[in-house]
Parts: structure tokens; sequence; C-alpha cells
């Protein structure tokens, strides 16, 4: 079934080359083309186009459907070219003409648009719940962890001295700058499309702000060129939020698999988390970690691929927009998977003693002992030569005892303030 079927058959390979797989996709939208077509067929009452009996049937066989679409039971079958055929033919079927009418006054344009609105903010606002779980988590390892001394680095040489509680809350705190990101991504998807048709309104005295209530948007996208245009900006707004998250997370990742080499020997984890080697039975691989990062830099590719499939498109729908669907979707499943693993190992990390008399550690201290040299009446230029004298002819003998004070560092972690800042 197509709901722009005119009686005429359409050649085979066509059909099957338009319609890709949007039957599998679509079932992650299934559940948001019922949520529209609901709030569509009590506004359709409203101005007249329904009888209250009419409205009553449809909304029984909707609600059917949604159970349906619940309990896993909700398959749309090969006849079917996607969701909103597969809709449209069961409440035909077991209404007979009340059925029919559910697509008065809107366009199949108009389904996929306003479902994928409805998506995309249910789905950010999941994604949004697992950051903060993972912030949480971060910011409890931040606290247990804050006194363990951890050697800081810059181009991968030893540098200046911090601790695992600075690692922790360091990542947590990047988190929230990725978090205001998904929150204006939820800002722009949280505008109701239902209403521009085909792209460029209806005739019919459509109220859409009855369904803008019914669905629960905070506001419409009034004008009706515009709602159809924020198909793939919306993608692209997403891809860019999703992005800045992955980015976070490969790096927390990165620096992970790096503090778990024997090299560095940081941390590890409990041998059921790791993996091993068929012929080095030594071997315990950060697999997930490495997985982590694969998968957190194939999602931040998006969205040049957003950018790509819609750049300098002109107004007005194309069937470009059918090829955003499945990647969004896919991104939507990988990071939320992420997001539950990542939190999941760091609650097991085992976090080791650090021996900060190694002799690859000596110079750790230096900008410490200059500072204190600074204190004591030296210029900076003068104690840094000094220290540095001293490094170089090998009578340089660290002293570890300096505290930093200041708001963010090594003494000072400001853990609630971080806590405080994240959006609610």
């Amino acid at each position: 079934m197509k709901l722009w079927d005119k009686g005429i058959s359409i050649d085979k390979k066509i059909e099957q080359f338009t319609v890709g797989n949007d039957r599998e996709i679509d079932i992650h939208i299934a559940k948001y083309d019922v949520i529209a077509s609901r709030a569509h067929a009590i506004m359709l009452q409203k101005i007249g186009i329904l009888s209250e009996i009419e409205l009553e049937k449809l909304l029984s066989g909707l609600q059917v459907l949604a159970n349906q679409i619940e309990d896993g039971t909700f398959v749309i079958d090969a006849q079917f070219e996607d969701v909103h055929s597969k809709i449209e033919f069961e409440l035909t079927k077991a209404l007979g003409d009340v059925g029919k009418k559910i697509h008065t006054a809107r366009s199949r344009n108009d389904q996929v648009l306003v479902a994928l609105h409805l998506y995309f903010k249910e789905e950010l606002a999941v994604v949004k719940s697992k950051a903060k779980t993972l912030f949480d988590t971060l910011l409890k390892q931040a606290e247990t962890y804050k006194d363990k001394v951890l050697p800081g680095y810059t181009h991968l040489q030893v540098a200046m001295p911090s601790s695992f509680g600075l690692w922790f809350s360091a990542y947590a705190e990047l988190m929230i700058d990725d978090v205001f990101l998904l929150d204006a991504a939820i800002k722009t998807v949280d505008q109701n499309p239902l209403g521009s048709a085909a792209g460029y309104g209806s005739s019919f005295p459509i109220d859409r702000d009855v369904t803008t209530q019914e669905m629960d948007f905070a506001t419409m996208k009034y004008n009706v060129v515009a709602a159809q245009m924020g198909r793939g900006k919306n993608e692209r707004t997403i891809a860019a939020a999703l992005g800045s998250l992955a980015n976070t997370l490969a790096r927390f990742a990165m620096d992970t698999c790096l503090y778990m080499s024997q090299n560095f020997g940081f941390i590890s984890f409990p041998d059921e988390l790791t993996t091993g080697s068929s012929i080095m039975p030594h071997k315990k691989n950060p697999d997930v970690f490495e997985l982590i990062r694969g998968k957190c830099n194939k999602i931040q590719a998006l969205q040049g691929e957003m950018i790509l499939i819609t750049n300098n498109l002109p107004s007005g729908y194309h069937r470009d927009f059918q090829l955003l669907k499945e990647n969004i979707i896919a991104a939507f499943e990988e990071m939320k998977d992420i997001l539950d693993i990542f939190n999941y190992s760091i609650e097991q990390i085992i976090v080791k003693d650090i021996d900060i008399n190694d002799d690859k550690y000596k110079y750790l201290f230096t900008v410490d002992n200059i500072n204190t040299l600074v204190v004591e009446g030296q210029t900076f230029r003068e104690a840094y030569q000094k220290i540095g004298g001293q490094v170089q002819d090998g009578t340089y003998i660290p002293d570890t005892s300096k505290k930093h004070t200041h708001a963010g560092s090594i003494h000072n972690l400001c853990l609630d303030k971080i806590r405080d800042k994240f959006p609610g």
C-alpha cells in the first residue's frame, strides 16, 4: 500500500530503490506516528471534519496500534511502503471509511516530520538522562580518589602533578558543555511542524494550536515552509550535539586505554571487563574502551554526512531527506549503549597507587618549586633559571609539599560547584 497510489503500477526496481529499508527504520518512529495521528484526529473533530463518534473510533483504533507497538507485535509488512501507510491501512481495515479520513488535511511529509520531531525530543531526553548518570558516577569517583596523585602530561611528557579527582571531574565538567548542546537540540525540535502538509499548508481550517497542545510541544513552527525546511536542519543540529558528547567520551576512552597500558599502569579493571589474546596469555585488553572510542568517532562523522546530504537543497521537500533517518536513529541507539557501558565500566575502575618517588616523575614538581621561590621573593625568571640549572646539572631535589588552592585546582576541585552547573 502506498499513500500516493493512483492505480498505476510502478516498476519493481524503482520501487525497491526508492523505498529502501524504510520499513525497518520506521519501527523506531511508529509510536510517534500514532501519537501525532491521535492529535490530528482530535483536531479534525474540533474543526468539524470528524464527528464525535468517528473520533472515538479512530482513537480506539489508534490505541490498539499503540498497544501492538508497545508489546512488539506491530509489524510493517513488505506490502507497505512505510509506517504511515501501514497505520492508515490498519485503521481502514478496522474502521472502514472512518479510517480513510485520518489523512485529511495532512501529507506524508507532514507525518514523518512530526513523528521525527517527537522521536528526537524523547531520544535526546533519554541521552541527557544517561549522560547525567555517567556525570554523577564521575563526580563520585572524583570524590573517592581526590587525594590520589596522578602525573599530568603535556606532549605526552611528564609535566605537573594532577590527581584522579582532577581527571574524573574534568570529564564530568566537559560533559556539561555537551549537555548544553543537547538542550539546544531539544529546544530546536520542541516545535510542532504538523500542519505544514506537503510544505505549503492546507486550505482546510486546521487548528495547529490544538495539535501543539495535544502533543505537548513548547511551541509550533509557525511558517509552514520553515517547518518543512527544518528537515535536515534538525538532524544537523542533533548530529552536532551527539558529536560533541562523543568527542568527550572518545577522549576519555583514549585516556583509559593509555592509563591501562603497562608503560603507565595507573588503572585497571576486573578481569571480567577485559579480553585476552589468542596467543599471549598475559594480555588484558581494553576492548570496551577501544570500541567506545571507535563508535564515538563514527558518531562524530555523522554531522558531516548530514551536511553533505542536505547542503544547498532548495526549499521544499526532496527525497534526499529519506537518507537522513537511518544513521541518525542508529546514532541514538549507539550513544545510549555507549553511555550505559561507559558508566558500568567506570563504576568498577581500579585506581592504582603511583610511586611519585619513581625517577621518571622526578621533575613533576619543578613548576611548584619555581613558584615557591617566587613567593619567597625571587622574580619568576630568576627562579626558573635556578630550578632549570639544577635540572641540567643533576642537583634538583623535588619538594612535593606545595598545595594548589585556587578554584578548580588539584587541592580545590569544586565538585559541588560542578554538580550545580549540570542543566536541569
